[in-house]
């Protein structure tokens, strides 16, 4: 949860990314103001949960995210599309193939959910 990256740091995402071996990664990347910038690498589904306090932004780097949401139609994300999950929202990111994404989050959230 600790970032990696101090104010001016340079981060190169690409090749963070490249690094990955492991099918579902999260790092925290830097913190900006109360909101964490964390990359995921993922590949296959998370469990269901919720952060009941905070909403969730969801960017898409490269392949493709498709975020199940209780009681709504999935959302599903290409390379330069986002979204934010609302607080109280229960959802369930899938990655049907190798995905890269960003994330913003408030400091503090349990990324596996309250």
């Amino acid at each position: 949860m600790d970032p990696k990256f101090r104010p001016l740091d340079h981060i190169d995402v690409p090749a963070l990314a490249r690094a990955v071996t492991e099918p579902w990664f999260n790092q925290t990347l830097c913190q900006v103001n109360d909101s964490l910038v964390r990359l995921g690498v993922v590949e296959g589904e998370y469990h269901w949960h919720q952060h009941d306090a905070e909403d969730e932004f969801f960017y898409v780097v490269n392949g493709r995210l498709i975020i199940e949401l209780d009681g709504r139609d999935s959302v599903e994300l290409l390379p330069g599309q986002g979204v934010t999950v609302p607080q109280g929202l229960q959802h369930r990111p899938i990655a049907p193939e190798r995905t890269t994404m960003l994330m913003i989050e408030q400091a503090g959230v349990q990324p596996t959910g309250d």
